[in-house]
């Protein structure tokens, strides 16, 4: 008779345990039409396409003769005009200043357009004019690097130095870099860096130019989360490209317990529940291995059985006096 009432007791708390199962296992109820928000990560979106690449390329690889820019050092040699001769340094408006004619326009012209420029305002106040002009330092030749570098800032540079080289030079923080940018005017390339430093893709060392400017982005401002019964679940960083597998693999893959038939993609950012079978994934369903977005959470539950005995494990320490083929026993005729 004792027997029975234990027994009572325990399937009685079991059942109280599944009743409120939630409190232990809450898995989310999918979103109608969850597929909508999501979309299959599509590289050209995320990384500038070859064309565009060879476009930035075509600029700097035949370089013309060097023109002077705002903060260029040059010599003026005026010959038989000492006075008129000297060192002068390209202003922020790009001109110079000399005795009596004043300024002269030198933005964007060549040593030697830059002679006959000077030539023809002194020829207004002086006969047989021969000017050189000469370049000490090429000071507006630079290129400005920002974001996860250790040295950024501005770097000067006298041939148009490539994209590696100037990476290497400003350090990275990042332990994996994966992309960055290069602005040039109003244009702007994305840099596939995972391929270009595995010598996948060497046509991406794009050489620079003047005034160019590089950006590394900080990954670990951009997070995912992995939670549930996966090996290890924990907040990750989004990468380009990033798929559902992608990120579910970094956070070492569901449980021998986790329900690989009800996975959750979370998108806190639309307000949408996706519900995935990984069979279908793993079948020809290509589509349903989406892009992650910032924020995106997965969320694996366990499976019934699983859950059964988790909640078995809970109503300790009863649970440990009587395993389940002793309550048969017990109840059995």
């Amino acid at each position: 008779m004792f027997k029975f009432i234990v027994v009572r007791v325990v399937l009685l708390l079991i059942s109280l345990a599944l009743v409120a199962c939630g409190a232990f296992e809450g898995v989310p109820s999918a979103t109608l039409n969850a597929e909508k928000a999501f979309v299959t990560p599509d590289k050209p979106k995320r990384i500038s396409e070859a064309s565009a690449v060879e476009a930035f390329s075509e600029q700097t690889k035949n370089p013309q003769d060097y023109t002077l820019y705002d903060g260029d050092d040059i010599s003026i040699e005026v010959f038989g005009r000492p006075e008129l001769s000297g060192a002068q340094r390209i202003g922020p408006d790009g001109r110079i200043t000399l005795p009596v004619v004043g300024t002269i326009l030198l933005r964007n012209m060549t040593r030697d357009e830059a002679a006959t420029a000077i030539n023809k305002a002194l020829s207004l106040y002086y006969v047989n004019i021969l000017t050189t002009v000469r370049v000490n330092n090429y000071n507006s030749n630079r290129i400005t690097i920002i974001g996860r570098v250790d040295k950024p800032g501005e770097m000067q540079f006298i041939t148009p130095p490539t994209l590696l080289t100037v990476l290497a030079e400003a350090g990275g923080k990042e332990k994996v870099l994966t992309r960055c940018a290069i602005i040039r005017n109003d244009k702007i390339l994305w840099i596939d860096l995972a391929r270009l430093l595995s010598g996948t893709d060497t046509t991406l060392n794009v050489s620079l130019q003047r005034n160019d400017v590089v950006y590394v982005p900080d990954s670990t401002d951009t997070s995912v989360y992995v939670m549930g019964a996966v090996n290890h679940p924990g907040v990750f960083s989004l990468t380009p490209q990033m798929s559902f597998i992608d990120l579910l693999g970094q956070a070492g893959g569901i449980t021998r317990d986790g329900n690989f038939n009800e996975l959750h993609l979370i998108r806190p950012s639309s307000d949408v529940n996706l519900k995935i079978d990984l069979k279908e994934i793993l079948s020809p369903h290509k589509n349903l291995n989406v892009a992650i977005n910032e924020g995106d959470i997965i969320f694996v539950p366990r499976n019934g059985a699983s859950l059964f005995g988790y909640i078995i494990q809970q109503v300790n320490p009863i649970s440990t006096l009587f395993s389940i083929t002793q309550l048969g026993a017990v109840v059995a005729p």
